[in-house]
């Protein structure tokens, strides 16, 4: 798994890596070939713009989850990470909420979801974002803080 290039500078390992799913001995491979082909659509549609245009190298905090690891790291069963189809990330030295708010200008996406971050603190939280397809994506952008969540970058 860890030699599948989904695009110029992600491979397949990177958006499947864990350290809850290392630690609890879960395989987190996908083996659908369905939900490869969504991961490498996350890829190259969010991902890797990210990384052209800051041209800074990084690995995504969470990307494809298994069922149980994502039991295990407490999310819903219908997150859209099961599906291949969600990363969460950051990249060192790019406040959260400015990353979040070039992705919202510059990507075709599904979801973005500024996740805990801070205006007062840029290595506060991180972005979470979504890829369906260009016909089913919603441009959804939502601010999931500790009061809730909101509509927009707030």
């Amino acid at each position: 798994m860890s030699d599948v290039r989904l695009s110029k500078n992600f491979l397949l390992s990177e958006l499947c890596k864990s350290s809850t799913a290392t630690r609890l001995g879960i395989d987190n491979t996908p083996t659908d070939q369905a939900i490869i082909d969504k991961i490498k659509a996350v890829t190259e549609n969010i991902l890797q713009p990210v990384r052209d245009h800051y041209g800074k190298a990084f690995i995504p905090n969470s990307g494809y989850r298994c069922l149980e690891l994502n039991r295990a790291v407490r999310s819903k069963d219908n997150s859209q990470h099961r599906k291949g189809e969600a990363v969460d990330f950051e990249l060192a030295s790019v406040p959260n909420e400015e990353l979040a708010k070039w992705c919202r200008d510059n990507l075709d996406f599904d979801q973005l979801i500024f996740e805990f971050g801070s205006v007062t603190d840029g290595n506060a939280g991180w972005v979470h974002c979504s890829y369906v397809s260009a016909s089913k994506n919603r441009k959804q952008v939502l601010t999931i803080n500790r009061s809730g969540a909101h509509v927009g970058i707030v």
